[in-house]
């Protein structure tokens, strides 16, 4: 926008400065021949003066005006000449026939003639030339000055035009700030409106824009929220059913599922209550998948589920929190144990590197649909909640969840918690 508005002053300000310079240059032109030319005139009419006079005052002022001649008539006819080096022309004989001071362009300048005249009738005609050289003298100077004036009100007016576009787009340029700090998740940040009045009002449809987002959010959390809490008392009482148990491997086996859903619970009043995104938040892959695979192992081994880890020793940090790294990897396994057949088995693995990626495959019959791979977007036949965890989790972290088939058969799940390759 600065730009255009430069562009177009620069544009309006050449088409003047033109206007108003073609006129000057000319007339700077003008002035210079007239000045010459009125000078030739007084000249050659004082020399005229000393025609009748003193020939030698004469000869003397005609060896100091080398650009003046003196053509002397008898009858009609030039008699002599002074001095003597010049030859009448055509425009001497004019002169002489219309007895009329007189300017004729002649090669290579202009030529003043002032007749002299008696009692007797026309004695002499005075001649004055003047080259092109005096007729322009200044004129170079003048013009080029006048250009550079016009070179220096174009920089001006490209200078003004400039500061005033950018009084005019650094408005917007902090409005656009705002939204783009809006859409990486602040939802605190408002915009200032400053002048003019449109950018003003774009300004206050912005923030309150973002207040209407905040609320809405706001209410969303609280509802989660509302609704996870309801749910503790159906755990509580599951719970206490479980203590009751009389078997203690059945019991503790409940007990443990029952604690694993209160965490998750939890978590979500947690997530709920969360005010935005967290920044800064770093967890060690290897510890968190570590941990979560010790839990599920317990239900693996009743269900007769081979489990494969490879885990790197030293930490693999990654930018999200532990504990929305631990619910990725719960859905992930979660969805081992309920969409296989009892008995398949199960790998999970942390890649270390610049880009971390935790990969969980299984050994099940796969999905035959391509389509329900994106199961975690699209929401077809299934809630998808449990992948679009892991999806949201690994985007926080700047990466994606990819799934494909594994080999030899089932699903292969990798998150990415970076930005993936190609």
């Amino acid at each position: 926008m600065t730009r255009r508005i430069v562009l177009l002053t620069l544009a309006v300000t050449s088409l003047v400065v033109i206007a108003f310079l073609v006129p000057l240059l000319s007339l700077v032109r003008n002035v210079a021949a007239s000045q010459a030319t009125i000078e030739a005139t007084v000249q050659a009419q004082s020399t005229a003066a000393l025609v009748t006079g003193d020939q030698s005052v004469l000869s003397s002022t005609l060896q100091t005006q080398p650009n003046t001649a003196v053509f002397r008539f008898t009858q009609d006819r030039v008699t002599s000449v002074q001095p003597p080096t010049v030859q009448p022309d055509a425009t001497v004989a004019a002169t002489a026939a219309n007895q009329v001071a007189a300017t004729y362009d002649v090669a290579g300048g202009l030529a003043v003639l002032v007749p002299v005249i008696n009692g007797q009738g026309l004695t002499a005609v005075v001649r004055t030339f003047v080259p092109d050289a005096e007729l322009h003298k200044g004129v170079g100077r003048a013009s080029l000055a006048l250009i550079v004036l016009g070179a220096v009100l174009l920089a001006g007016a490209g200078l003004v035009a400039g500061l005033i576009g950018r009084g005019l787009v650094r408005p917007l340029l902090s409005v656009a700030g705002t939204a783009d700090t809006l859409r990486a998740g602040d939802l605190s940040a408002r915009a200032t409106p400053a002048n003019p009045a449109e950018v003003r009002r774009i300004a206050d449809a912005l923030n309150g824009l973002a207040d209407r987002i905040k609320d809405l959010l706001q209410q969303e959390r609280e509802a989660a929220a509302d609704l996870s809490h309801r749910l503790r008392t159906p755990l509580t009482a599951l719970r206490l059913d479980a203590e009751g148990l009389r078997d203690p491997d059945e019991a503790e086996r409940m007990l443990a599922s029952v604690a694993g859903v209160e965490r998750m619970v939890s978590h979500v009043i947690a997530q709920a209550r969360r005010p935005g995104r967290e920044t800064g938040a770093v967890a060690d892959a290897a510890a968190v998948v570590r941990d979560r695979v010790e839990f599920w192992s317990v239900l693996a081994e009743e269900q007769e589920r081979p489990v494969r880890q490879e885990l790197p020793d030293e930490p693999v940090s990654v930018p999200v929190s532990p504990d929305d790294l631990a619910a990725a990897v719960d859905a992930l396994l979660g969805n081992v144990f309920a969409h296989t057949p009892v008995g398949s088995g199960f790998a999970v693995s942390v890649r270390p590197g610049p880009v971390p990626a935790v990969v969980v495959e299984d050994s099940g019959a796969g999905i035959e649909d391509p389509a329900l791979l994106d199961r975690g977007r699209s929401g077809g036949s299934s809630t998808g909640l449990g992948l679009d965890i892991v999806r949201r989790t690994a985007e926080e972290a700047g990466g994606r969840l990819d799934l494909s088939a594994a080999q030899p058969s089932g699903l292969r799940a990798v998150v990415w918690l970076g930005p993936p390759p190609p």
